[in-house]
């Protein structure tokens, strides 16, 4: 068996969660598994060990102006020409099976070749309508269109429908956060000014700044830091609370650890939004509009945390693609969400 995963790398998120299949598949020596990713800049990776002597191309990835969805940057400056060059050259001749996070140059390539293709990842969850995750038409239709599959496995954080998963991470067994006061903030679409500014007010409390834009500085309560995967995981850990975007993986992190969260949906990305809508509904975090201070003071001292008991999805998904992905989607559903259930709240 041999398959190639293509791994999205846009957001940290999709490539945080094939980290963890990776590591799933390392049980699994009988199958060769080679990985593609796009989406980033390749010098602007980091922390891929993981994926070996993996493939790049350029992809495709929404644009963000000011914290904000931006169309017509979208449109502009994806190199679509490179883009279906990159979809025509990839030669899968040798690969029994697809796997794609969201990842558009492996999905295209695998529909053009005829290969069967898996897409696994929180995006898929949209591919078919859901009262928890409210979309319309037309944004369903552009989602199929970006990274089309012949399977879809999605993700989500409570049972929503026989195509939906638990989350697939890094399994947290103790989820119990080790220093008060401590909070992770992680909104790497937001300008860096706007995040500093926003936790100035807050003398009490340690903060843990993760952005794009920053390099190591110390401002007092305030700790910057550049991307770092590993770094990243350390002051996740000592956490007491987490502010963030609305991304899927870093709140299905937050929730399997039992972070208090707060996020903050990019404007104009509907996935984020709708992810938004459902933590706020479901009463699994505290949603802010906007980079507003009192949202921050009133979560900071009144939020509760939640804690979701999830199982290892990351074996279960390595064993069923090793087999050749034979079992039924819904038969893996009903099995892994048997083991699923929320926890507590927490003070």
């Amino acid at each position: 068996m041999k398959i190639l995963v293509g791994v999205q790398g846009t957001g940290n998120g999709h490539i945080s969660r094939c980290h963890a299949l990776s590591e799933a598949f390392s049980a699994h020596p009988e199958v060769e598994v080679d990985y593609l990713v796009s989406g980033r800049a390749r010098e602007k990776l980091f922390d891929m060990d993981a994926f070996g002597d993996f493939q790049w191309r350029q992809g495709l990835s929404f644009q963000v102006r000011e914290g904000r969805i931006s169309v017509l940057d979208t449109l502009s400056q994806n190199p679509w020409g490179q883009f279906w060059q990159d979809v025509r050259d990839l030669d899968l001749s040798s690969y029994d099976l697809v796997v794609t996070d969201f990842e558009p140059v492996t999905a295209w390539a695998a529909r053009r070749q005829g290969v069967r293709c898996i897409g696994l990842g929180r995006q898929y969850a949209f591919f078919k309508q859901t009262s928890a995750l409210p979309t319309n038409i037309l944004q369903r239709a552009m989602m199929r269109q970006f990274a089309p599959c012949d399977t879809v496995v999605g993700m989500h954080w409570e049972d929503i429908g026989t195509h939906v998963l638990p989350p697939l991470i890094h399994h947290a067994p103790n989820a119990e956060p080790t220093l008060a006061r401590e909070i992770l903030v992680y909104l790497p679409f937001e300008p860096l000014d706007q995040v500093l500014a926003l936790l100035q007010d807050f003398p009490e409390y340690q903060f843990s700044v993760y952005h794009p834009e920053t390099s190591r500085a110390d401002l007092g309560h305030i700790q910057c830091y550049p991307p770092s995967r590993k770094g990243f995981a350390e002051s996740f850990a000592r956490a007491e609370g987490v502010i963030a975007n609305a991304g899927f993986e870093t709140s299905s992190e937050a929730l399997a650890y039992g972070k208090k969260l707060l996020v903050k949906p990019l404007s104009g990305q509907f996935e984020q939004l709708a992810n938004a809508h459902c933590l706020e509904h479901r009463q699994l975090a505290s949603v802010m509009e906007s980079l507003n201070a009192n949202y921050v003071e009133s979560w900071l001292e009144n939020a509760l945390a939640v804690r979701m008991d999830w199982p290892d999805v990351g074996p279960e998904l390595a064993t069923w693609l090793a087999n050749g992905a034979k079992e039924s989607v819904l038969s893996l559903h009903e099995r892994l969400w048997q083991s699923s259930q929320r926890i507590a709240l927490s003070a």
